[in-house]
């Protein structure tokens, strides 16, 4: 750890002690990993993981992040939620990160006043704030804590510390909720939702990491990754167009652009 890091790494724990008992959002990605893990070494059991349960993330990240918890014995809550059913959320507008955060993040503030928790935080990070999230702009709303951004950390740092505490996602593929693959516009339904990640779920078994199935209309899936993959996708493009015409795609196409986190927002630029 160099010194940097390390001055950081106080920070944080400085923060979070100064947190009193905090609920920590836990999906089991990079960040909230390592922020949860951070709270358990500073707090002991004096903190909470909260997962909520919800269509938008795939079945295999659920596992992880229970497997993750039963491992390390982080104490968690799991709350089960349709956020299909938020108003306005299905037609998924350009603000639908609002909607759904504004909604998740109230459910995760009631059950943790519930359960006698003094605030909520999360776990986004320095480099968040580059791209279009207006889903941040809920969690400003709602007095959300995020620790790692206040404390100056960046995904990389981030990813460097998790890797000297062992922790399993120190080299995760960033993720993004399965709601992000849809355009602006375009309804979401749960069928299209299990579409895009049983079709992701494909290429992984292909041996693809860094990627995305972006789905347009019924029937259309463009998959992203990165340009070093191309070749491995030409090579396997008959197998995979079969496995997503049995998904229901009827087209398949791959982007040239390549992967790039939040490319569905292009158009709004």
């Amino acid at each position: 750890m160099t010194e940097l890091l390390e001055e950081k790494y106080i920070k944080l724990q400085e923060y979070l002690k100064s947190c009193g008992k905090p609920a920590i959002a836990f999906s089991g990605g990079v960040d909230s990993t390592f922020l949860v893990m951070a709270a358990k070494k500073m707090l002991g059991s004096d903190f909470i993981a909260i997962s909520m349960d919800i269509h938008s993330v795939p079945l295999l990240e659920k596992e992880e992040a229970e497997d993750f918890c039963s491992k390390f014995e982080i104490p968690r809550i799991v709350i089960r939620y349709d956020e299909l059913g938020i108003p306005g959320f299905a037609e998924n507008p350009a603000d639908r990160c609002y909607i759904c955060k504004k909604a998740l993040f109230t459910e995760i503030l009631k059950k943790a006043k519930e359960e006698g928790f003094d605030v909520v935080a999360e776990g986004s990070n320095v480099d968040d704030e580059g791209d279009y999230r207006p889903g941040m702009r809920a969690l400003s709303e709602l007095g959300i804590k995020s620790p790692l951004k206040e404390t100056g950390f960046t995904k990389e740092e981030i990813r460097i510390l998790s890797k000297e505490m062992g922790l399993p996602t120190w080299d995760k593929p960033s993720k993004a909720c399965l709601s992000s693959r849809f355009a602006y516009g375009e309804r979401i339904t749960e069928k299209k939702l299990r579409m895009v990640e049983v079709a992701e779920l494909y290429l992984q078994t292909l041996g693809f990491v860094q990627l995305r199935v972006r789905m347009h209309g019924e029937n259309l899936a463009r998959i992203e990754v990165s340009p070093s993959d191309f070749e491995g996708i030409l090579e396997n493009k008959k197998k995979i167009v079969r496995e997503f015409k049995k998904i229901g795609f009827d087209y398949t196409t791959l982007d040239l652009k390549g992967f790039r986190s939040g490319s569905m927002n292009e158009v709004l630029k």
